[in-house]
């Protein structure tokens, strides 16, 4: 039997300023400056949407692909605790705080990509149960909260006992210590409902992204169009949970210089070859139900960008997944990881805006500068703030070093 041994989650001791954390606030700042030319002039200020085209990379890229992208919070959440696999949680915590502010940044992107951006409470009053995009709003506003309450157990571990609020309002300091003690007895009662919520909300939204885009009808291409889109959605959203978290955990254990957990991230590649074979099978067995594969007959950008998507994003991931030698190389491990985490992302480019065609389009959408520049700014406060989150509150459990490196990641009983 084996078992991965790591100290209790802790703030991560390291200046946050660096040159790479520079760039990235220049970044932030220069979507910032074209964020606020949208709201205050108008959405057709800073992009190239029109009738035609009334949505583009911010709904396939902000939206639908971060919807995706923060599947691994409840992947994750299910292996750790629902399947009670406790040697995964030390990689829980991360996954829950990128799925968390994954879905902040969602809700960011559908409210600057609607016209009145204003009106973006409309769908919590305004109920209306035969809309698919509504069961989508109202699933990712519940899960967002659920999210958040999930994560106060971590804010009240970090605070209890430190509570030491500045001048005059330190008297508050045993109020508030209290309150977080009673807060965190009350949250370790119900917190397996928000856990179990989390992972069937999850799988509600994720398939009703799919049913979206069947409702189009003609205006998507046939390679996507299909009745199992909504499944073929959650298939896929389940294949990148795992590889999302390898991806984040790599990108942040270089960030802070340390040697990334291949005893865990290896089990987690490993466990994805399995759902990636699963969602190649659906997508092409469908290709071949609809008899589709004709159209790759044909050389454009739909037929081009399915074969990448496929190919690049499945195929080749897969069969590194596959691979022991792979699975023990950090290096190759994060390419596969990344491979699906693109495959995943250009599946949501393709079906919201390649696979889209209005039927009476007078040219063809391609983003502008003010697009690109706010999703990349999204980006960069996500990484931005996720850095901060990480120094701040006990996310990260580092390997136990009072172990010896061999007894460090494996303990034979």
């Amino acid at each position: 039997m084996t078992m991965d041994h790591f100290t209790k989650p802790t703030p991560i001791q390291k200046k946050y300023l660096t040159p790479g954390v520079i760039v990235l606030i220049l970044l932030a700042l220069n979507g910032l400056a074209f964020l606020a030319l949208r709201l205050f002039f108008g959405i057709g200020s800073v992009t190239n949407l029109n009738n035609q085209y009334p949505w583009g990379i911010w709904i396939g890229i902000d939206v639908a692909g971060g919807v995706a992208l923060a599947a691994g919070g409840f992947t994750t959440a299910a292996l750790g605790h629902v399947m009670n696999r406790k040697e995964y949680h030390a990689v829980v915590r991360p996954a829950l705080l990128t799925a968390m502010l994954g879905y902040t940044f969602v809700a960011l992107g559908v409210t600057i990509d609607i016209g009145r951006w204003y009106y973006i409470w409309h769908p919590i009053v305004f109920w209306n149960g035969t809309s698919a995009l509504f069961e989508v709003g109202i699933c990712v506003t519940i899960y967002a909260t659920v999210l958040y309450t999930e994560f106060l157990p971590i804010v009240t571990e970090r605070f209890i006992g430190h509570v030491a609020l500045p001048g005059p309002l330190s008297r508050l300091d045993g109020v508030i210590d209290k309150l977080l003690r009673a807060l965190e007895r009350g949250l370790s009662k119900v917190m397996f409902i928000f856990i179990i919520a989390g992972v069937v909300l999850s799988t509600l939204h994720q398939s009703s992204l799919g049913t979206l885009m069947v409702i189009a009808g003609p205006k998507m291409h046939p390679l996507w169009q299909t009745p199992i889109l909504p499944f073929l959605f959650l298939l896929s959203a389940i294949s990148v949970g795992f590889p999302m978290v390898i991806f984040e955990s790599m990108l942040a254990a270089r960030s802070f210089g340390m040697k990334p957990e291949m005893a865990i991230l290896s089990k987690l590649g490993a466990m994805t070859a399995p759902l990636l074979g699963i969602y190649l099978a659906f997508k092409i067995g469908d290709m071949f139900i609809r008899e589709t594969f004709v159209y790759l007959t044909v050389l454009n950008t739909q037929s081009v960008m399915f074969m990448l998507e496929i190919l690049l994003g499945v195929v080749v991931p897969l069969r590194m997944f596959l691979s022991r030698g792979v699975l023990k190389s950090p290096p190759l491990l994060f390419i596969a990881a990344s491979l699906t985490v693109m495959g995943v992302l250009m599946n949501r480019i393709n079906n919201f805006v390649v696979a889209y065609t209005p039927p009476y389009s007078f040219g063809s959408y391609f983003p502008s500068i003010g697009e690109v520049s706010v999703t990349v700014g999204f980006i960069c406060i996500l990484v931005l703030i996720y850095r901060a989150a990480v120094m701040i509150f006990p996310v990260i459990s580092l390997p136990d070093k009072t172990l010896s490196p061999r007894a460090r990641y494996t303990i034979r009983g």
